[in-house]
């Protein structure tokens, strides 16, 4: 055994001198080779079925530990099911300053195998792009932490602070096996002043980069049933107590009220910044939701939810109707019927005065407005705009993109908000993505996810760049 390990250490030290030797003589044949192993691994970890329900990281989570090990670089693994592990890697700085944490989630949702054109685990590459369920949430994070902590390695990178990766299981609706567990039970494993992850992209448009997105905030999830309850009875005899009726009226309301527009830092940045780079009304839109004017800001929010709803979001606490039950005969009044809403918080909402605001608008006692207990993830404070972490990845994406960088709020939940709660600044980046992939099916979790190969590659490289500039030693 001692021999073969000997054996392998040499042969790891080989290839590592070898492939510096390479970047100094030929930077164009060092690059090409760190694109064919990044398609290695990449391809290597969208073919590995990792989807959830009913959740197994394990195959996905090995591949990474062994990579990693391979390299001589530590690596720990915490599982609360064995089936579901967390890998932790970290390269040691000299301690000047506080860690740098790098995430992604090896779980993705599930598919519907009748409808994807090309295997979701096939990794297949037709034209430009890459197909694969996980391709763009979240195994390009992965792969990119990965070839992060393997160039760091291997290019001998003098670093300020520690960098740990952490490649977590259970993003996608369990976090109690992923973020909640880690942050709880091992959170000294993961412990960072700043984190990068998923939730950012470089915007295209017609193909040209238009603009690079950095998620610095996002909202909450705390879903709240509405309960309408009244006499059941005969479907002949029409009730004023009907239930259902009860629960239409009260949908009705909460929809058509729309909760005030409340900007914070990142909005306030994320508008400003679009209105200089966009053009003809959707510029001005954008300007004016910043306007003093009420009447100003009104107009400009009633075009963006009819044009831009994706951003009219981001100006308020958001209610969407998801689910409806009630009655089970044609000829049955019900005496209860239920209505779920998907309501997604701003950061600072709170919580339980908007629970009777609904009940206030809806003004029947018959109807509950109650929290559902839909919410996996906590409330948390949007990231600074001014700090090292924010210069050095807007920098890194300049100079890989030459695009504006624009940071912004998501509607949506990832695991950050757990980091964001205990203090850790973090920060949300991608690849780009064409603007006109997500409304023609081909986004994340859509039945034909894809990534363009060439910027699977740029995004490694913009990755690591912005590693190096937060965490390396300055010359």
């Amino acid at each position: 055994m001692k021999l073969e390990r000997c054996v392998g250490v040499a042969g790891f030290l080989a290839a590592w001198i070898a492939q510096g030797a390479l970047a100094q003589a030929d930077p164009a044949a060092a690059r090409a080779a760190t694109d064919a192993e990044t398609l290695r691994h990449f391809q290597a970890l969208v073919r590995m079925d990792t989807t959830s329900p009913p959740g197994n990281e394990k195959p996905a989570a090995d591949y990474v530990a062994q990579v990693l090990e391979r390299e001589g670089i530590p690596v720990q693994t915490f599982a609360v099911e064995a089936h579901r592990p967390n890998v932790v890697a970290r390269l040691t700085g000299n301690g000047r300053k506080r860690p740098l944490l790098l995430m992604g989630h090896t779980d993705t949702v599930s598919v519907d195998l009748a409808k994807w054109q090309h295997p979701p685990f096939s990794a297949a590459r037709d034209g430009a792009h890459i197909y694969g369920r996980g391709t763009v949430d979240d195994k390009d994070s992965v792969t990119a932490a990965l070839m992060t902590m393997l160039l760091l390695k291997r290019n001998l990178v003098a670093l300020d602070r520690d960098v740990i990766f952490l490649a977590e299981a259970g993003e996608e609706g369990n976090t109690e096996v992923g973020i909640a567990f880690m942050v709880e039970q091992h959170y000294d494993a993961i412990d960072a002043e700043y984190c990068l992850a998923e939730a950012g992209n470089v915007v295209r448009v017609g193909g040209e980069v238009s603009y690079a997105e950095v998620q610095t905030a996002e909202k909450f999830s705390k879903g709240i049933d509405l309960i309408a309850r009244g006499v059941a009875g005969h479907g002949s005899v029409p009730l004023e107590s009907n239930a259902i009726a009860r629960l239409a009226r009260a949908v009705n309301a909460v929809t058509q009220w729309q909760p005030p527009v409340a900007l914070n830092s990142t909005t306030r940045a994320y508008f400003a910044r679009l209105g200089e780079i966009s053009e003809g009304v959707a510029a001005r839109r954008y300007r004016d939701v910043l306007s003093s004017d009420p009447a100003v800001v009104a107009a400009a929010d009633a075009w963006l939810r009819a044009n831009d709803p994706t951003r009219a979001s981001m100006l308020r606490t958001s209610i969407s109707p998801t689910i409806v039950q009630g009655g089970y005969r044609n000829n049955v009044i019900p005496s209860e019927a239920r209505a779920t809403l998907d309501v997604r918080m701003r950061p600072g909402e709170d919580a339980e005065a908007f629970r009777l605001e609904l009940e206030r608008l809806i003004g029947d006692k018959q109807v509950e407005v109650v929290f559902n207990g839909y919410s996996q993830r906590p409330q948390s404070v949007p990231a600074a705009l001014d700090n090292d972490a924010y210069v050095a990845i807007e920098r890194a994406l300049t100079a890989h993109y030459s695009a504006p960088v624009v940071p912004m709020m998501g509607n949506g939940a990832t695991d950050m908000a757990f980091l964001r709660a205990k203090g850790m600044q973090c920060y949300g980046v991608g690849p780009a993505i064409d603007q006109e992939d997500a409304p023609l099916g081909f986004g994340a979790h859509s039945d034909q996810e894809r990534i363009l190969e060439d910027e699977l590659y740029r995004f490694v490289r913009f990755h690591y760049d912005a590693v190096v500039r937060l965490a390396g030693t300055a010359p």
